[in-house]
């Protein structure tokens, strides 16, 4: 576990679901808390590393083009892929 300060949060679920993640967290004899926390720490890194991925294809692209991403913002490359 991480060493970061844990935060209490409350979650509204579908009945369905709340039977699933009561199963579940027993299967792996851990608190429904605990399993929801470990699920959505995956998923953050899962994310984590394709943004990763994603950035260093930019770069290679920007060095491939000679091609410099210094001083734009995230949401100008976005807003630009609207136009």
């Amino acid at each position: 576990m991480s060493t970061s300060r844990l935060r209490n949060v409350t979650v509204t679920l579908e009945e369905d679901v709340a039977r699933w993640a009561r199963i579940e967290a027993a299967r792996r004899d851990t608190s429904v808390s605990r399993l929801l926390g470990e699920l959505l720490k995956e998923r953050m890194s899962t994310e984590g590393a394709s943004l990763t991925e994603a950035a260093e294809r930019l770069a290679s692209f920007g060095k491939r083009h000679k091609f410099s991403l210094r001083g734009l913002k995230i949401k100008d490359l976005i807003n630009e892929g609207r136009r």
